[in-house]
């Protein structure tokens, strides 16, 4: 259920993200974004031990897919703003609840790849009926750019490209923010020490954190957690041999800058990195216009979007 206090103590590893240049008319498109409803999908199939899942997915505007995967135990509301963006500007975007969140429900304790499949399963449904099923492009925001890249290992024949938001795990967080990061799922704490919590872990200073005193969702994000660390990294971080854009908050003191050079340094030939300002780890919520233009210069030379305006 969502609710910052059913989960424990524990530590949460999430990940980096970033901000460039990029020209005036991808600036206007993303600014006069208007407020756009989503519609909800369920999603249902059976797993490979038979078992029903149902993935819900929020979907707004028509055009090429889009799949935006959440953060750390939350859920695919964090897009509101900037998957209303991004199918204003001319295409189709799903949001995607985590099992336990929303209308999303299947078995206890997915693993990583059961997870990864999950999101394979929504592209496959949302592009029946096509003659041709065209890979996607993957926006993940922190434990959400994690299962982009290992949707992009496993299932390479159904992404084109990732879009990476606070890509990290390669450096280690400083001891008082990791104790921020326990503190904003304790479930003991007092509303004001955890909104206090919130704002040092996941916000840049000046920016306001009660967009985010709600949607942590608990036990989600320890089933997430615990399935990450089953695997080492080097299965799935690389992303296979898909492009990787990684747009990092140069404020960010969950998901360091540095994290995102690690990864260009390991992977030159496919990671461009941008660095966003004033944004820590929340991101979405603190610089949305200028990570929707991020995103959207990326986005053109990724897809051929349809004709802006149409949902």
């Amino acid at each position: 259920m969502m609710n910052r206090f059913s989960l424990s103590r524990r530590t949460a590893l999430c990940s980096l993200g970033a901000a460039a240049l990029v020209p005036q008319a991808l600036q206007a498109r993303a600014q006069v974004a208007r407020p756009m409803q989503a519609t909800a999908k369920l999603v249902r199939y059976s797993d490979s031990s038979e078992r029903p899942v149902t993935i819900e997915v929020l979907l707004r505007g028509k055009g090429p897919l889009i799949i935006l995967l959440p953060s750390l135990g939350r859920g695919a509301a964090d897009f509101d703003d900037l998957a209303g963006r991004i199918a204003a500007a001319g295409y189709r975007t799903a949001a995607i609840n985590p099992r336990g969140i929303g209308g999303s429900q299947g078995p206890k304790a997915p693993t990583f790849a059961e997870t990864a499949g999950d999101v394979r399963e929504v592209i496959r449904a949302l592009q029946s009926g096509q003659s041709v099923a065209k890979p996607v492009v993957l926006v993940g925001h922190a434990y959400g750019n994690r299962l982009a890249r290992a949707v992009a290992t496993w299932h390479p024949d159904a992404v084109s490209g990732l879009i990476l938001l606070a890509s990290g795990g390669q450096v280690a967080i400083p001891p008082a923010i990791a104790k921020a990061l326990r503190d904003v799922f304790d479930p003991a704490l007092p509303p004001e020490a955890h909104i206090a919590a919130v704002r040092t872990a996941f916000f840049a200073p000046g920016n306001d954190p009660e967009v985010w005193r709600e949607g942590w969702y608990g036990a989600v994000a320890l089933e997430q957690q615990s399935a990450f660390r089953e695997l080492s990294p080097q299965a799935w971080t690389g992303g296979g041999q898909i492009s990787m854009y990684i747009i990092q908050a140069a404020q960010d003191l969950l998901a360091a800058p540095a994290n995102a050079e690690v990864l260009r340094s390991a992977y030159p030939d496919r990671v461009e990195v941008a660095f966003l300002q004033n944004a820590g780890h929340a991101m979405l919520p603190e610089q949305p216009e200028r990570l929707a233009e991020l995103i959207l210069s990326r986005l053109a030379a990724m897809t051929r979007p349809a004709k802006p305006g149409h949902s």
